[in-house]
């Protein structure tokens, strides 16, 4: 089975940190990116099979980052999580119309960022 590929994109470097952490393993592969920018210069270059996106970055907002990351020309399309702080149902309806998969509260634990991430694995 081909390693599977994970993106977490964050401004805040402890979380990015945590959920690399929790995430990386054998079958996964884990990179980080600071801000949306980043996080679209990294996924022309290769696309991750799964995305978590904050859902309040510094650069752009994340529905416009969930957009551009899904009209990247890419083999596959990832599968996309935005993570908030908070219950925005606002923020998760604009994210999903982008064409994210869905949402997970922060601060998660381990357990909660691996069962998400069983869920929409081989959603994909």
């Amino acid at each position: 089975m081909e390693m599977a590929r994970c993106l977490i994109v964050d401004d805040s470097s402890v979380i990015r940190k945590v959920a690399k952490r929790i995430l990386t393993s054998a079958e996964m592969m884990v990179t980080e990116a600071a801000n949306g920018q980043e996080a679209i210069d990294m996924s022309a270059h290769e696309m991750a099979d799964i995305i978590i996106v904050d859902s309040s970055l510094p650069d752009m907002d994340s529905s416009d980052l969930v957009r551009r990351l899904m009209a990247l020309p890419a083999d596959f399309k990832p599968v996309i999580l935005l993570c908030l702080s908070e219950l925005d149902l606002g923020a998760i309806m604009r994210a999903k119309r982008a064409g994210a998969k869905g949402y997970m509260l922060k601060p998660f634990t381990r357990s909660q960022l691996l069962e998400h991430f069983r869920e929409f694995r081989f959603a994909a």
